[in-house]
């Protein structure tokens, strides 16, 4: 089970840093820029600001990795069975 989990955020690091760059990042973004009328749906709230900034981070640094030739040569294959 341990191995699994070492395994898991050894394929998924990157991703990861996104999300707690993203998350530092939007609770920043509230904190320093933010919306004071509580109109705006994703500045108004921490939390809100937060969650929308892990997810930004995590799809921004996603793009930025890079595949296992093994794994999408394998799929290929499978794929023109």
């Amino acid at each position: 089970m341990n191995s699994k989990i070492k395994n898991l955020f050894h394929k998924n690091k990157l991703t990861l840093l996104g999300v707690l760059v993203g998350a530092i990042g939007g609770y920043l973004y509230y904190r320093f820029v933010g919306c004071e009328s509580g109109a705006c749906a994703i500045t108004s709230s921490p939390i809100n600001s937060t969650i929308y900034g892990m997810l930004l981070g995590g799809l921004l640094f996603n793009m930025f990795k890079k595949e296992n030739k093994e794994t999408t040569t394998s799929q290929n294959n499978k794929s023109d069975e």
